[in-house]
This record gives C-alpha cells, structure tokens and sequence, in this order.
C-alpha cells in the first residue's frame, strides 16, 4: 500500500513560480511510475507530467506543460517534485499526485493505482 501527500500548493500571481511536492506517507515510490495530474473546476481531470523510478527516471509531459513543468525526484527523500515556471491563469486546478506499478508508457488516471488528496494551484492575473 502507498499513501500519498501533496504540499507546496497556493496563490501565486502570473508569471510566477511554485513546487507541488509529493511524499510517500506510507510504502515506498521506489520501482513505481509517479505522475502528475490537475482538474479544473467543471473539467475532467489530465494527464500533466510523469516520470519513471527505475533506470534513468525518465519523463514525460502534457504539451500545455512542456518547457514551463519540471517533474523530478529525490529518492533519498522518498519524494517526486512538480516544479511549475512562468505560471499562467489556466494552470489554475488541483493538482493530484498519482504513482503505479505499471511497466512501460503510461499516462491515463486509469493506469494509475495510487492517489493523493491533491493541493490547490490558483493563478490570479
């Protein structure tokens, strides 16, 4: 079992820049795919940005994401970070941190096993 803890949301104006960090409560993210996912009000939740645990950590990204988000992680901390640049008002969302047992390319919130309580991001203009 993998609990999972996001922090580092909050308000932030335009252009600014925030770190959502995402922490193992429980088990550990060692061998497991870790993603990113965000819903805005009155949407489905998407994809945002993943990266894998093993071999070289490899990662991927949502093209609304691409060049502005940074995922990476720590293993010494048990901990995979978000690093949001050049924030803009439609980044706003609640951001979930998700991890999985799957091998290979995944990117859909059903591939996904394990889930956190997400961490508000709101973007003011």
């Amino acid at each position: 079992q993998v609990q999972l803890v996001e922090s580092g949301g909050g308000l932030v104006q335009v252009g600014d820049s925030l770190r959502l960090s995402c922490a193992a409560s429980e088990g550990t993210l060692s061998s497991l795919q870790v993603g990113w996912f965000r819903q805005a009000p009155g949407t489905e939740r998407q994809f945002v940005a993943r990266i894998t645990w093993i071999n070289d950590g490899s990662t991927y990204y949502s093209d609304s994401v691409k060049g502005r988000f940074t995922i990476s992680r720590a293993n010494d901390k048990n901990t995979v970070y978000l690093q949001m640049n050049n924030l803009k008002p439609e980044d706003t969302a609640t951001y979930y941190c998700a991890a999985s047992r799957a091998i290979g390319f995944i990117a859909r919130e059903e591939h996904f096993s394990y889930w956190g309580q997400g961490a508000q991001v709101t973007v003011s203009s």
